[in-house]
């Protein structure tokens, strides 16, 4: 190391100095400089969290090297992203380093670093170095499709494609009163399944559409829906008015197709929660150890016919995880996941790693061969009385809010 400390704003200036699909090559090369590194690398966690992707190394040429592909499942990567700690290793004399990179608990990747020495000043350098560049990322994958291309490791669909544009760009997203993390696992004809999150002041926003059929078709029906949602929300429309124009949308544009839907609005200041099910499964509740499913009343699917979709009210209390799924979770074989008990046995981890553990499992059941999309999305609720979450930083981790 050079003496000089490095602080959080040095990768900034690094990144906004170079292009945007050369930024973490620059800030690369940086840390390199700074501590003597043989190698820094980061890696980018693929589509289906089953494999990390290498996009660029210190010791390689990155013109003579395609991006390569490293398993994620039992590795030390998988590791740090489920702790959002560092984990470090000494072989001879170098020390490999893995640092989360992560933002707003959205795991970008990671970064790998190997240095001659790994002191607690320079790995509390390195996890601040590695949560700036989480920022970085998330900034520049705005203007290239580097980050976007680099996330896929098998082909992808014309009906695959516009599926993933209508999801939110971050799967997972932290704040004071709650976590929230999606997954979609897509059938190899998809299914048109999509969820959705946004966040107001005092207002979480979160919706789950399944559209009935498969292929394209069933992608630009969930391109109807996600847009009719998202324009009557940003609109300030309450619930029933946001289902009525979904409703509305598929009426006047679908050419008869249908799908169902749960909608839902959190008040962060209360933990009361809004609900509108058109004749989606009914979410799962995991309150004080048990598993049971929140009884709502089910209006007509998206599509049928005008109609007056009614609002429903539950309160949350802190503590609760809301966990909510498409049909695709119990089509055949997927079928053959316990679910309750699924979610009761992983009470213990992160949102973000509950999705990972029944994505997987459906996955596993299915043979990586799904009949339907399987779609979902775990909310956490923390209450009322937290104002604040800690930054991620990977060092030191505040274990009641995890980066």
């Amino acid at each position: 190391m050079n003496g000089e400390v490095l602080k959080p704003g040095d990768v900034l200036a690094a990144a906004e100095s170079a292009p945007p699909a050369d930024s973490v090559e620059v800030v690369a090369r940086d840390l390199a400089k700074r501590f003597g590194a043989f190698d820094v690398s980061f890696l980018l966690v693929d589509l289906v969290d089953e494999q990390l992707v290498r996009l660029t190394s210190t010791a390689q040429d990155p013109s003579g090297w395609g991006a390569a592909h490293v398993p994620l499942r039992d590795s030390a990567y998988e590791e740090v992203l489920r702790t959002q700690r560092p984990w470090q290793q000494r072989d001879g004399d170098e020390v490999r380093a893995v640092l989360p990179v992560t933002n707003r608990g959205d795991c970008v990747g990671v970064l790998e670093v190997t240095v001659p020495a790994l002191d607690d000043e320079v790995l509390t350098q390195l996890s601040e170095a590695a949560h700036a560049l989480a920022y970085v990322i998330v900034t520049d994958r705005r203007f290239t499709d580097l980050y976007h291309s680099g996330r896929r490791t098998t082909p992808m669909s014309l009906a695959a494609e516009i599926q993933h544009q209508l999801l939110p760009t971050a799967s997972c997203c932290e704040a004071a009163q709650f976590t929230v993390a999606g997954a979609l696992v897509p059938a190899d004809d998809i299914g048109g399944d999509t969820y959705d999150y946004t966040l107001d002041r005092d207002t979480l926003h979160l919706s789950m559409t399944d559209a009935v059929g498969h292929d394209v078709a069933s992608a630009l029906t969930a391109t109807l829906l996600v847009g009719a949602l998202r324009r009557a929300r940003r609109a300030g429309h309450d619930l029933a008015e946001q289902a009525r124009q979904a409703n509305q949308a598929l009426l006047d544009h679908g050419g008869g197709s249908l799908a169902t839907g749960l909608l839902l609005r959190l008040d962060l200041r209360q933990g009361e929660v809004e609900l509108v099910n058109a004749g989606h499964p009914a979410p799962l509740l995991l309150r004080d150890g048990v598993v049971r499913p929140v009884e709502l009343e089910i209006d007509l699917l998206f599509g049928v016919q005008p109609h007056h979709y009614r609002v429903q009210r539950r309160n949350l209390r802190s503590g609760d995880r809301l966990v909510l799924i498409t049909d695709g979770m119990f089509e055949r074989d997927a079928a053959d996941v316990d679910l309750p008990a699924l979610i009761r046995d992983t009470a213990g981890l992160h949102a973000r790693e509950v999705v990972r553990a029944v994505t997987r499992a459906v996955r596993h059941a299915c043979d990586d061969h799904l009949q339907d999309d399987a779609t979902v999305l775990c909310l956490d609720w923390h209450g009322t009385n937290r104002t604040e979450r800690h930054a991620d930083n990977g060092a030191d981790m505040d274990t009641a809010s995890p980066a």
